[in-house]
């Protein structure tokens, strides 16, 4: 199993780039997303939302399951989403295997899930600074679609894209 990791600045991106690889045969088993709850965050204003959005239930990842609901392609991954209180890192909110690798390791944050995955300790240090920054993190495990991963990620606008 191989890890594909990646950094969106945008709800957008992120939403897109899920759905795209869910209409493309990735699982809700392969897919994670972790992400800041938005509304903590000091001076970050505009999420990137279109007009309209809000009304859809396309709002702040943080208002749950709804977001994305629009889209459908991503409704279903979100809809085992947790919230979680990570030390030094704040509220965030997570979906997919990630998630649960999470609530079993709050206290060593997202790192602790991300070494765990076999991802680098001072890379894992790196990614929970940008979800701490307000980055949303998209995390793939696969075996056989690790390529394809790595170029939905990039097509889509991820920063930091890496396979473990």
């Amino acid at each position: 199993m191989s890890t594909v990791i990646g950094t969106f600045d945008t709800e957008r991106q992120a939403e897109k780039a899920v759905k795209h690889m869910r209409d493309n045969g990735f699982g809700d088993n392969e897919i994670s997303i972790v992400a800041r709850d938005r509304r903590d965050i000091q001076g970050r204003g505009d999420t990137d939302t279109e007009a309209g959005d809000e009304e859809m239930g396309m709002g702040s990842v943080a208002t749950g399951t709804a977001w994305g609901g629009a889209l459908g392609g991503i409704a279903g991954l979100l809809a085992g989403a947790g919230a979680l209180a990570i030390p030094g890192v704040g509220p965030i909110i997570a979906a997919g295997p990630l998630a649960a690798a999470l609530s079993g390791v709050v206290a060593g944050g997202v790192v602790g899930g991300l070494v765990d995955l076999g991802i680098p300790q001072d890379r894992s240090n790196f990614y929970q600074e940008e979800v701490k920054k307000g980055k949303i993190l998209a995390v793939i495990d696969t075996d056989d679609k690790i390529e394809d991963a790595e170029s939905v990620l990039n097509e889509f606008g991820a920063n930091n894209v890496e396979t473990y």
